[in-house]
C-alpha cells in the first residue's frame, strides 16, 4: 500500500511517530497513558514566551 508523497518544503500532517502512537500507544502498550511528565528542573528551564525572531 503506498501512500501518496509530500511535495518538497511541505510537512505532512501526522509524523510516523504520532500514526504509531496511534495505533500502539504511548509505550507501545495500546490504550496506555502516556506516562512522561515534565520534570520541574526542565520546566523551569523551558520558556514561557518564545520570541519567533524577526526577519531580516
Amino acid at each position: 500500500m503506498t501512500r501518496p508523497r509530500e511535495p518538497n518544503g511541505v510537512e505532512p500532517s501526522r509524523s510516523e511517530e504520532d500514526i504509531q502512537r496511534e495505533q500502539l500507544g504511548p509505550r507501545g502498550v495500546p490504550g496506555a497513558p502516556d506516562p512522561a511528565k515534565m520534570t520541574p528542573q526542565r520546566e523551569k528551564k523551558t520558556p514561557k514566551h518564545v520570541d519567533p525572531g524577526h526577519t531580516a
